[in-house]
Order: C-alpha cells, then structure tokens, then sequence
C-alpha cells in the first residue's frame, strides 16, 4: 500500500529526505504552498517567474527533488526505491522512547528528549503563532545567519571580535575572554560542553611541571581548505604560521604552487605539510607527494559527508587551473571517493602506492564521526595507515549546502570515543594516531579531545577568524569582503591577516592547555589519552531540553584486552616496502639518477609486484625537482603479469613497458611518464578482443602517455587532466570527470561514457555505430573529426601506438586512413568548447 503523508511541518529539504528515508511514498507540504501563495500575494517573489500557484508548487517540487538527489547521491544510492524506508539516520538527542516507537532500528547512542518534552514545545511553538494579543510576528530564529535574540551560535559578532584582538595583540587578558565566551556557547551547543573535568583522580601539579607550549602546537594542524576555496594570501599565511611554529597546515584538495616549495629569505616556508589527495585527485603528481610531510587521503569530510568538492568557475582562474590542471572558467567538481575505493582493499592498495611515492611521509586517512567508524578505524589501521582523521560534523566553509550543514554528519565527540574504545579493545591503537577536528577553539575543548582518545588536534574557522574572517557566509559566491574566500583581485587587496596573528592565537590555546593538565596532574599530553575517568557529566545544566542527555557511551574506558595493550601510538606502521621490486630498480637506475645518463632494464614481473616504478619516481623527484629526467632517460622492459597500481604517479624520464598483462591501477597520477602494456609476441588471441589492464587505470593522471593494445576494464581516465592514452576498448564509466589531456578509443566503449567530463577530448572510433547510446550526453557533445589539428593529432597518436605495441587495430586504421577517419566520433565537453572559442575570439581581437 502507499503511504501519503500530509503535514504542515515538512519544508527543508531534509524533512522531505526524513520522511521518505522512513517508508513514507509521497507527501504534501500543505503549509509550505500556502505559505509560498501568501508571499506571492505580497509581492515577494519574483513576479514574472512564479506568477500562477501552479508554477510556484512545480518550483518547490523541483527544488526539493534536487535537493533529495544531492542526498541520495553523497549517501551512495541511485534510486528513490533504495533510498525509501533505508533509514539511514542516527539520532541525536532522542529518547529510547521516541526512537522505539517513531523510528524503530535507528541509532541513538546519547538519548535526549522524550515525549513530554516534544510535547512542550510544540506547544510553545503554537503559543508564538497564537499570541494572546492577536498580534503575531513570529521571531527570526538565526538559524543560518546569527540574531541577537535567536538561537546560539558558537561565532557571533562579540567572540569574532575579542579573538581578533586576542590574536592581533597577543593580550593573554583578551583570548581569556575570549575563551570564556567560547566556553559558555560550547557549553550550550556541544556535547563536549556537557561534561566537566573531573579534578582529583590525580593530583594537582605546578604548570612548570606540565610540557611546554612549544611542543603542544606541534600537535597542531590546520583543516584542508583547499587554494581556491580561499585565496593565496589567506592559504599561505596558513602554511607560514603552522611552519613557524612546528605544526601542519593541509593543502587540501586543490594542489599547491611549486614556488611555495622554496623557502623565503626570511626563513619562512609557503609549503603546506599535509598534502591532501582526494577523490579528485587535482594536482597530485610525484612532485607534489615528494614535497609532503603528510598524505591525507580524504575518504570523506566532516562538515559534508559523501560530497566531493566543488568549486564553481568563477572562481577557477589562470593560476588555479593550472594547479588543478583544467580550464580557467570551467567549474570542477570532485568525485566521491568510490571511484577508485570501493573495498577496504583498495583503500589499502592507495595506501600503499602513497607510501610508495613517499617513504618519509605519514599516511593519513580522514573519516567522518558516524556509528560503527570505529570498525572503520579498525580496517583502516590494518591498512596500515599512520594516522586517521575523525572529522566531526562542524565546520566547513560557507560554501557548503544549508542541508549539509545542518543535517549531516556527527559530533566529533562520538566518533573519537568509539575510534579510541574500538582500537583498544582490538589491541590496534598503538600503530596510529587519531587527530579531530570540527569547531575547536580553546584549550579546554582540546583536552577534551584528548581525554576522549585524540592526539592530535585540527583548527580551520578559528585560524581563519584571527586572519580577519566576519562569518558572511558568503564563501561560494568570490564576494568575501575580507579577501579571504575570494579570488578577486581587488577584494584580495583588503586582506589583513598576518601568520603571527595565527601563532599568537594557537601559543594561548597551549597555554591554556597546559593550565588544565596542571589542574587534572597531566604532564604530558600523552598521559592524557584517553583518560576518560577525568571527566564527568556535567550537572549544571540550565536548558530544560538537556535533562535527558545521556553521556555515558562517551565516558566509558577502553577496555583492553589485556594489560600491556598501549592506548596512544608507540608503533609505526610496517608498510613492507623492503619487499618492493622498486629497491632493485633504484641500484640498476644508479646512472640516471645521478647524472642522468640513459638507462635500459630488462627483468620478469609477477603480480605480487606492486606499484613498480613509483619508489624510482620518487628518488627522482628528491633529485630533479620539478624538472624530472628527460624523456626516454630509463627504459624498463617487463615481460609477465603486473601486480595492483604498474607506474602508480610515473615520473616523467621514466618508460614501462610490459608484455603480459596489468591488474588495476595502471598509471594511477601518470606524471609524465609512459607506460605501455601489450601482450606477448607469441600470444595467440586476438588483442583487441580481450581485456589487458584492469580497472580505473589512469585515475588522476596529469602528464604522459599510455598504451595498451588490448581492452581496459571500468572507470577508464576517470579524472585523467592532461595524459595522452590509446586503448583498444573500454568498459562502462570510462573518461569520468576527465578535465584535460587526449584519448583515443580504437574499439567499443561501455555504458555512462564521460560523464561530468569537462575538459580535454576523446577521439572513438564508433565503426558499429553505438556510441550515442551510450555516451553520457549531461556534459559533451559528439563532433565529427574534421579539423586539421584534430586529424594529425588523432592520427599521431594511432601512429605512436603502432610503434609501441605494434597494434594490429592501429596497422589497419592507419592503412586506410581515408576510409576510416569518417568512423570516429570527437567527444567534446561543452564548456571546455566554450572556453576554447572564447580565447580564439580573444586572440584574434589581440
């Protein structure tokens, strides 16, 4: 039977998400079309646009689906029916009475408001409608944007301005009451301001005693806004201050400038510590991961959890896009992790292949607080990560969607106490480190942190605040008054910020810090891990919603399996790089790397060896910079089957060749090499019709060339930004959000081809004639191969695969050349198009 609801409460794209998420088949907002009618009689909307109730019904139906579809999508679902009665919630802060009779199944791990009390404020509510004087106007609530007399905001205008002047001037006086003020929101907005220190269980020492400031900030980082979600000035005056002071700033998704590599003549350092390689992959080369003291692969984000990153193409200028390696105007999107991760496996083949790229590097991989992340934790830990990230659900820039915002994602607090319960009791937690983050502004929510299970500890909003930021909530939209969420030239100019402005701040957080380890008798921060005996629920509670709150899933020990288990990290991941096939490499490349003489290597492969070539590429990077080796420097010939990630982020000068075959992962981060997979000389199937290399081969790739005679399987160049490829088939999702380079497709393609595909060019020789069918058509369009440029680049690219593989496809394409450039299909990118005429119209006017 179907199910139709009518209400009067559903408005927000999350109640209708809710609803539907619980069993419910169609709904009808009643008060939300009224409501809309009404402004419309008033003048309110747009009257040409919405000028009949029909219209405006179909605009919030079609707003509110498109909004559903956001949801569906970064929960991983493609249909409604899949998404209908899931229940993928958890609860936060109703009672077991509610959830048992409302919402049976659904997680609610701290319990909260009954009945009576859901009960009251209703009541409440109906009481402001109906006021006694007949006289309603109903309050605005702040529920985005801060109101005087609305709800709590952890920023409002008296903190902003009292940490700026803490920060600015370094007076001890002005971040104290700062961090009152902090405290007391905290204290009204978090589940850490439910709970008090628990003094006593130790002994008060003297602060003297406690670890001194300068070595708490190393604990320190700085969250991953990305250059190009903020601009230069503010991202740089980032890396500076966490540099200054010993601890991390985090790139985040968008690349970084090679310049910033090279140390001021001050001393100071522009480079970021933490090097984020997201789903997107922008801007990972071997030169980028070689120039990291961290790699953070981002599984997910806090304040957004299962979206990619998007930035829109206004904001994506010269510099950008070639950090990026796209198109100036053109706007990118991030793909979600599933792309190239679909099993803990592969998470742990990333891994790997990051380690690979850089063995001084820490691996670290960034999860969300949700239920069961400390099994995740777990898996990760056996996926030999060096360090995990529990993002909490505050947070993120003001370019993240209001639905997101509000109704994703889960207090920190929650995930860090079962990550550290979870690890313990599997004797794991000694072989990494947990690092959070999510609103964190004073000492007292970092001991918090600590007492709760983390070591170290991440600030984004507050750095950002001390830099000038007013909380405009206006960041997706380049309009940042303060010319920090901008890339405007001109309100760049009114940037303020400075790094010691950061450093001061983060210096009084230590201290304050090290005031409350003095009281709780902590000498080290270490000692404080997990010390949840320290704390206690908070007794002192004012709210008359808060009663119910129950925080002793937070509070419970970690249970250890036995007495040596150790509950901080003391052990270093071994990532068995000793067994890689790259150590033999790098003695037989001795030359090349030392003075760049040519080099050739012939040797066996079996698929055990994995990521071959990236360990060569990496001592290559530390050597040669940006610059790399000249091409064709070191030529390795394989002969047999490749194991997972051939050529993982191959360094330009570097050439692989192997006559067998390759597992997924080929040329994952291509940067600049060329890899090259053929069959043996003595095989007896026909190539073209048998599949050569696995899945999601070329995932990220920025520079070089690759050849395979034979087929690809799935998710073929997905995100490919500037690699030449010739393959003979492809399976489904091939060149999947590509934004740059050249690929050649000289047999069938599968289904969902170039989907969010916008830059770069596909030439497919469509001979049976399906394409069409099976192109993804959302973002391209499908031209014949008519122009000069596009016929000798098409053709030299067949040629050059002829020469490399010796493709029987390409001898006879090549052989009847005239005959067959009329079977191939351009697949353009309307933007890219776009941009292309734009600067050819610009050009000729110059």
């Amino acid at each position: 039977i179907g199910l139709v609801l009518e209400s009067g409460e559903a408005r927000e794209v999350h109640h209708h998400c809710l609803l539907t998420g619980y069993g419910i088949d169609a709904i009808n907002p009643y008060l939300a079309f009224e409501a809309l009618w009404d402004a419309q009689r008033k003048g309110l909307l747009d009257a040409d646009q919405y000028d009949t109730d029909d219209k405006i019904v179909a605009g919030y139906r079609k707003s509110v689906g498109k909004g559903m579809f956001k949801v569906f999508a970064k929960m991983g679902i493609s249909t409604l029916q899949s998404y209908k009665a899931a229940q993928i919630f958890e609860a936060v802060g109703l009672a077991d009475e509610v959830v048992s009779r409302c919402f049976e199944g659904t997680a609610s791990r701290i319990q909260g408001v009954g009945f009576e009390v859901i009960a009251e404020e209703s009541m409440r509510r109906h009481a402001l409608g109906y006021a006694e004087n007949n006289v309603s106007i109903l309050p605005n609530q702040g529920d985005m944007h801060w109101r005087a007399n609305g709800d709590k905001h952890m920023w409002n205008p008296q903190s902003i301005s009292t940490l700026q002047q803490a920060a600015r001037t370094g007076d001890k006086n002005a971040y104290e009451h700062f961090a009152k003020l902090a405290n007391e929101d905290t204290k009204k907005c978090t589940l850490r301001g439910m709970l008090d220190f628990k003094t006593g269980i130790n002994q008060a020492i003297e602060i003297d005693e406690v670890e001194s400031a300068k070595e708490i900030v190393k604990r320190f980082a700085t969250g991953a806004m990305s250059f190009g979600s903020i601009s230069p000035e503010s991202h740089e005056s980032l890396a500076i201050a966490m540099n200054r002071m010993g601890g991390k700033s985090n790139t985040g998704e968008g690349g970084e400038d090679a310049d910033r590599w090279t140390p001021e003549a001050n001393g100071d350092s522009r480079r970021s510590a933490i090097k984020q390689v997201a789903s997107g992959r922008f801007g990972v080369t071997i030169n980028y991961l070689t120039n990291a003291d961290e790699i953070q692969i981002k599984v997910s984000q806090g304040a957004k959890p299962g979206e990619g990153g998007e930035l829109p193409g206004t904001k994506v200028d010269d510099l950008i896009a070639r950090l990026r390696h796209s198109t100036p105007g053109v706007g990118l999107i991030s793909p979600p992790p599933h792309h190239d991760i679909y099993s803990i496996e592969d998470l742990a083949q990333l891994i790997h292949d990051l380690k690979n790229a850089n063995r001084d590097a820490r691996i670290s991989v960034k999860l969300v607080a949700e239920n069961g992340v400390g099994t995740i934790a777990s898996g990760v830990t056996k996926a030999h990560a060096d360090h995990i990230v529990i993002a909490g659900h505050d947070g993120g820039t003001g370019a993240s969607p209001i639905t997101s915002i509000k109704h994703a994602g889960l207090p920190w607090e929650l995930g860090v106490a079962e990550t550290h319960q979870t690890l313990v009791m599997n004797d794991l937690r000694s072989r990494v480190i947990i690092q959070t983050d999510g609103q964190m502004k004073t000492g007292r929510d970092v001991a918090i942190a600590a007492l709760l299970g983390a070591e170290e500890y991440g600030f984004a909003t507050a750095p950002l605040i001390t830099l000038g930021c007013i909380m405009m909530r206006k960041c997706h939209l380049n309009t940042c008054p303060v010319g920090i969420a901008t890339q405007d030239k001109e309100l760049r100019k009114k940037f303020r910020g400075k790094p010691e402005h950061i450093v001061n701040y983060l210096f009084m957080v230590a201290e304050d810090m090290r005031k409350i380890m003095a009281q709780l008798g902590f000498k080290t921060i270490n000692e404080m891990i997990g010390r949840v005996d320290c704390l206690e629920a908070s007794t002192d509670s004012d709210h008359w919603k808060q009663s119910g709150i129950d925080l002793s899933m937070l509070l419970t020990p970690a249970e250890k399996p036995h007495e040596h288990v150790e509950v901080h990290q003391t052990i270093k991941q071994d990532h068995g790089l000793d067994e890689a096939m790259d150590n033999q490499l790098i003695k037989l490349c001795k030359d090349a790397l030392e003075s760049g003489k040519k080099v050739d290597i012939d040797l066996p492969v079996i698929n055990t060896n994995r990521v071959v070539g990236t360990m060569l590429s990496n001592e290559v990077a530390k050597k040669y910079g940006s610059d790399l080796l000249a091409d064709g420097t070191i030529n390795i010939n394989l002969t047999g089957s490749a194991g997972q990630s051939l050529g993982a982020f191959l360094a330009k000068g570097i050439s692989i060749k192997v006559e067998g075959d390759a597992n997924d992962y080929v040329g994952k981060g291509l940067s600049g090499g060329r890899v090259i997979v053929t069959p043996p000389e003595n095989s007896s199937f026909i190539a073209e019709e048998n599949i050569i290399v696995g899945n999601v081969c070329l995932y990220g790739a920025t520079s070089g060339e690759a050849y395979f005679r034979g087929i690809a399987a799935e998710r073929f160049c997905v995100r490919n930004s500037g690699a030449t490829a010739v393959v003979e088939g492809i399976g489904d999702h091939g060149c999947e959000y590509m934004t740059g380079g050249r690929i050649a497709v000289l047999g069938s393609i599968g289904r969902n081809f170039a989907a969010g595909m916008s830059g770069g060019i596909a030439y497919i020789w469509d001979h049976q004639g399906g394409l069409a069918t099976k192109c993804n058509m959302g973002m391209v369009e499908l031209e014949t191969v008519s122009a000069d440029e596009d016929i000798i680049e098409l053709k030299t690219m067949i040629e050059n695969h002829l020469q490399y593989t010796g493709s029987a496809v390409a001898q006879r394409l090549l052989k009847d050349w005239d005959g067959t450039l009329s079977q191939f299909v351009k697949v353009m990118p309307t933007d890219y198009k776009r941009v292309l005429e734009e600067q050819k119209k610009k050009a000729n006017a110059a």
